[in-house]
């Protein structure tokens, strides 16, 4: 993390297209680390962050899903403009959260 970065949020979960990993809400950024785990010894291995979008490219939030939940987001990247859906606990959560860091980075 940077310095002044502080974490806000943090959820092991899966995303539709990614597959499983971190998914992490700082001050400053989202950001989705792959993991790697193995039922044999139940380790968890972090793996490449595949995601890391600063909060000023985000440009829509929302949930969605009435049995699988999810809580997601549209953000400007290298690529271009992408979607993420995050399969998260308490989507309602999530989504204040991330509304809340995102006008506070704003305001800085």
């Amino acid at each position: 993390m940077d310095e002044g970065e502080t974490k806000i949020k943090q959820e092991d979960c899966n995303e539709d297209n990614l597959g499983a990993g971190i998914l992490t809400l700082t001050n400053k950024r989202l950001a989705f680390d792959k993991t790697r785990s193995r039922m044999m010894d139940f380790s968890k291995q972090f793996g490449d962050t595949v995601v890391n979008v600063s909060l000023d490219n985000v440009t829509k939030t929302w949930k969605e899903g009435l049995l699988i939940k999810k809580v997601c987001f549209t953000a400007k990247t290298d690529e271009g403009e992408q979607t993420f859906k995050f399969g998260v606990f308490n989507t309602k959560g999530w989504l204040k959260n991330i509304e809340s860091a995102i006008d506070d980075f704003k305001t800085q």
